[in-house]
């Protein structure tokens, strides 16, 4: 199955269009952030950050479907 991977902030840098991803049926948000490790090692810092499927925040036990849309958005800091 394929999700689709969206990144926000300074994530943005390492894909700025996105990526499809294809992924075991099953998967969670968890096996994705180790796909995408795998991928390219930036992704690793990824895991400090908010992760959105279908525009809802998600945890890392989260199961993925078919199509998902997955957002990684990067912890904010204010003043």
């Amino acid at each position: 199955m394929y999700v689709n991977t969206l990144f926000f902030g300074h994530f943005k840098d390492y894909a700025p269009d996105g990526i499809k991803m294809e992924v075991a049926e099953g998967a969670n948000i968890c096996s994705l952030l180790s796909a995408l490790a795998l991928r390219d090692c930036r992704f690793q810092s990824l895991i400090r950050c908010r992760v959105a499927v279908n525009e809802e925040f998600a945890g890392a036990d989260t199961v993925l479907c078919d199509g998902d849309e997955v957002a990684f958005l990067p912890p904010m800091s204010g003043g």
